[in-house]
């Protein structure tokens, strides 16, 4: 069962929490949702068009939305805030503006903050957008997925599995590759496993990136 169902979903109230945070009636309930992957996909799309480019990467981890009566509050969590903090605050506000002007807010307010995570590359997400712009510069896979590796392992986890599938370096067949150093025990419903899926648009099409990171609780 641990292979073969997303480890986020599967371990949801042991040892993972939702990204979001409100109650709804059973009638608005998908509106509101639909409005939350909107605010996830603006902000994710800001990111690609004012940050990430061939020298640096967004580096968002997860997007958290907590909702009150007449306030939706949105905390970025990012392993490096300086890129959306630019000029005194104008990047956030930026960003705040254009959410608000992607889904008409009406009579509510929006508050944005950033959390910054102390240690970017213990989080999956952050990993697997560094690993697309390599392979997005055409850098080999293999030593993408060492480089990966080698950069979680000095933030002290206890295990990672890296997996790319598409055409690898250009190859004519897609084939499926991946490495791991340590323990991922994706059986174990306990165990603390960080989980993302990214996409890397390579001129040669697209590979798929899954990175899984554990950590054991102490």
């Amino acid at each position: 069962m641990g292979q073969k169902i997303n480890p986020l979903g599967f371990r949801l109230g042991l040892t993972q929490n939702h990204y979001s945070f409100w109650f709804a009636k059973p009638k608005k309930y998908s509106k509101i949702f639909g409005e939350d992957k909107r605010i996830r996909d603006c902000i994710g799309l800001y990111v690609q068009k004012h940050i990430r480019n061939s020298s640096n990467y967004g580096g968002i981890a997860r997007i958290e939305v907590e909702r009150k009566t007449d306030l939706i509050q949105i905390e970025i969590h990012t392993g490096f805030p300086a890129l959306l903090v630019e000029n005194r605050n104008q990047g956030i506000e930026q960003l705040k503006l254009d959410v608000q002007n992607t889904l008409f807010f009406e009579n509510r307010k929006l508050q944005m903050t950033l959390v910054e995570i102390s240690k970017p590359y213990s989080e999956p997400n952050i990993l697997a957008e560094y690993i697309a712009l390599q392979l997005e510069s055409r850098v080999a896979f293999r030593r993408t997925m060492k480089k990966a590796i080698d950069l979680a392992k000095k933030t002290n986890i206890d295990g990672i599995k890296i997996q790319i599938a598409g055409r690898l370096n250009g190859a004519e067949i897609a084939r499926v590759e991946w490495a791991r150093e340590g323990r991922v025990p994706l059986q174990t419903m306990k165990a603390q496993i960080n989980y993302c899926y990214y996409a890397a648009r390579t001129v040669y099409g697209v590979l798929g990136i899954k990175v899984w990171i554990f950590q054991d609780k102490q």
